[in-house]
Order: structure tokens, then sequence, then C-alpha cells
């Protein structure tokens, strides 16, 4: 039986929230006509923590395997091959340093260090490689990298066979996933906030050849551009991670969190359940998010930062323009427990304020009315 939309129905909280409406005529177009390369994934996250101890502890726990461990580093992996997720270096604080993109080619290191004056040099990873270290207009460390071999595949957490209404795959059998740590497949995704936005956003589809998956404008604002870009890799007819990058505006800079893929629904359930028997901070989830459709689960490791659990996600190919939509905190899921101010980062705290009265003193993209803009959406 078809139905029909009753053009009388109420709005529902979600209406305009999906990203299927289109630019405006001279918006931004979500990608560059020529850039200096095409990166072909998010290869890994830098940090450096005091205690690697404790790091691995975390790490293992939120279903990390370890790739290699020195007194002066831990390098973090999942199950699929390629490079590691993770590398945590030792260090006097805890600390994000910036992501490594990796090179579709070696020879794309050499036209990235030619366009931006950079040298190409040796960097210590399991297995080897090459890279170019640069910096974005927010002064974020970015490397590009090559690497000379990838990890082999390991043992993988199957998905539980399930039964759809008549389409029985299972029977004389239970469901009994178990209580252990989600399995962790890959790295998916980092999101970063910046007080220069499109200064960023351009930096990265310039020089790097990604390209916009939705954009987020504010309400009432949208014809002084998008505030909020989710934005992935470009490997023409192949379809690939509805963003492996996200950027916002924001007071601050740098790290906001970062995504790793699990098997299914069931090892992000039970997964997270382990997580919380040995006190671990649920930030925020379960739940399914709109740009990008994955199940998700985030968590604070013993340092604060944030990490998610997905499954589920979209897959876009190089032919779909972006799409745009207003920015809200109720448009960030389909369902799900409402969005924490944990996640939000709408926790009030000195170094908050200290951080937003910087950024409207300094000559950035944040100012008065859109700071005012991004609180109200954090709100609606």
């Amino acid at each position: 039986m078809s139905h029909t939309v009753n053009q009388a129905d109420p709005p529902t909280p979600h209406q305009d929230l999906h990203s299927e409406q289109g630019a405006l005529r001279g918006e931004h177009p979500g990608r560059s006509a020529n850039p200096v390369i095409k990166v072909a994934d998010l290869a890994w996250l830098e940090f450096e923590k005091p205690d690697l101890d404790r790091a691995e502890t975390f790490a293992r726990d939120f279903g990390f395997a370890i790739a290699a461990r020195t007194k002066e580093a831990l390098w973090l992996r999942g199950t699929f091959a390629g490079p590691p997720c993770m590398v945590i270096r030792r260090g006097h604080a805890s600390r994000f340093i910036g992501p490594a993109f990796r090179a579709a080619e070696r020879t794309d290191l050499d036209r990235l260090a030619a366009a931006t004056g950079h040298a190409v040099r040796d960097i210590h990873v399991p297995g080897g490689g090459k890279s170019v270290s640069l910096l974005d207009p927010s002064g974020l460390p970015v490397r590009v990298v090559h690497c000379g071999e990838q990890l082999p595949a390991l043992p993988e957490q199957e998905p539980l066979l399930l039964n759809f209404g008549t389409d029985h795959r299972r029977t004389n059998t239970t469901q009994r996933p178990p209580r252990e740590p989600s399995r962790i497949q890959r790295l998916g995704h980092v999101v970063l906030e910046t007080r220069s936005f499109i200064r960023a956003l351009d930096w990265y589809l310039d020089t790097l050849g990604l390209i916009v998956s939705d954009f987020l404008f504010l309400d009432g604002q949208r014809r002084r551009g998008p505030t909020m870009a989710f934005i992935r890799c470009d490997q023409g007819s192949l379809a690939v991670d509805h963003h492996t990058l996200a950027l916002h505006l924001g007071p601050g800079t740098g790290y906001v969190h970062s995504a790793y893929q699990v098997t299914d629904l069931d090892s992000i359930a039970a997964g997270g359940e382990y997580l919380a028997e040995r006190g671990y901070q649920r930030s925020w989830g379960i739940g399914r998010h709109i740009q990008g459709s994955q199940l998700f689960d985030y968590w604070r490791d013993p340092d604060h930062f944030m990490l998610e659990h997905f499954a589920d996600g979209d897959l876009f190919s190089c032919d779909l323009e972006p799409g745009w939509a207003p920015m809200s905190a109720s448009g960030l899921a389909q369902w799900g427990p409402p969005v924490t101010r944990d996640f939000l980062g709408a926790n009030p705290s000195p170094a908050k304020l200290r951080e937003v009265i910087t950024a409207l003193r300094d000559d950035n993209e944040l100012d008065p009315a859109r700071l005012l803009g991004l609180m109200k959406a954090m709100s609606s």
C-alpha cells in the first residue's frame, strides 16, 4: 500500500534538515577546479600523551589493535589491511598534533612538495614511508604520506545474521553478541574546528583535492556563506565515505572528534556496554546521523578526547553535488537521545570563555553575529 504525503501534515523536527536541497546561484561550489593533488583517504591521526600505558589500555578497550609499541610511541590499527589508524607519541601534555592524509601515488608527494615549497622526507611508520609536512590556514600541522608497506588484515568481528520480516536467515539459534570491545575496522573521519572556516575549507579543496558532500549554514545568515562542511575524497566513480574531514566555524582551533568504523549496530552497542562497565564516559549516543547517515556512539578517553564508533555510513561518488541545510542541534540525528552539552562543547568553563574572547578580538571569521548564530543553532 503506497503512502501519500498530506501537505497539511504538521512539520516534523527534521523538516528541511536533510541536505537534498542544492546551492543557490553564486554559492560556494564545494570543489576546486584544479587541485594540486587528490588524496585517496585519511591515513592516521597524530597525538601526544604523557602516559602511553593508560593510552594503550583505553585503546584496547575501545577496540584498536596494537600495530607497534616503543618507549616513545604507540601505533594503533584496525582490522582492515592498510596503514595504522593513529600514532600516540610520548609528550609532556595531552594534545592533538594533526591529521595525515594518504597520497594516491608516490609521485603526488613530489608534485605537492614542488607546489608548496616543502620537502619530501622519510617518516618512521611501521613498514616505512615518505611524507610532506604542511600547515593549514588555522596553523594545524597536516601530513600527506605514502607508506612503503601496508599492514595485513586481522580477523574480523563478524556481523550478526538478522531476520527481516519474511526473510528468515536465522532459525533454531539465538542471538548472543559477546560483551567485548567493538573491533575497530578503520579510521573513518576527523572533525576540526577553525576560526578561519572559508580559508581552511578552500585550502583543503585546492591543496588536497577534497570535495564537499554537505554544507550547513546559520539561520538567517545563508548569504554570508556556510559555517560547516562535510568533505570527502575524490576518487572519481568509486564511492567513498560521505566525509573524511568535517570543518566547522567556532572559537576554537583543532580537534573535535574522530570516528572509527565497526561492524554493525550490535558491535556498537555491545562495545558501548563494555566501555560503560569500565567506567568510561559516554558523550552522546546511540543514534543515527543525518549528514552521512552513520549509526553513532561517542565516548571520551581518559584525556577527554572524543572518539566515535560508527557503522553503516553513506558512500558518495564524485558526481554528487553538495547539499545545503541549516545548522541546528536537532539536525544532528534522525533518531537517538537528545544531543548532549558535552558533545556540543557547550559546557561553560574559564578556558572556553577565554577562547571566545580571544577569537572575537582576533582577525578571523568569527564575529558577534556569527557567534550568536552558532549559539542559537546549538540550542535549536
